[in-house]
């Protein structure tokens, strides 16, 4: 069996108009600001300590739940990693 974390993932802001949503993640010890710009399919994640653990999985988990997320929902999802 694969080891697994929780992604705990906070929208922060959401604009339709700008096509942009705002949140933090946090998995494990580590904690992320993130932009998701959804009409370009652009996401920036800050700091970068740790990015490359989070990167692919929160822009998987972004594109498929961008319509569903809502500004001060909690939500997450599973990394098949431990930090």
């Amino acid at each position: 069996m694969l080891p697994e974390t929780t992604a705990h993932v906070r929208i922060l802001q959401q604009s339709w108009q700008q096509g942009k949503i705002i949140g933090e993640v946090r998995a494990g010890a580590y904690e992320w600001t993130f932009h998701w710009h959804f009409r370009q399919g652009k996401l920036r994640v800050h700091p970068s300590l740790g990015r490359a653990l989070i990167f692919e999985p929160l822009g998987r988990f972004l594109e498929h739940s961008d319509y569903h997320l809502e500004p001060g929902g909690d939500y997450q999802f599973m990394l098949r990693t431990r930090l």
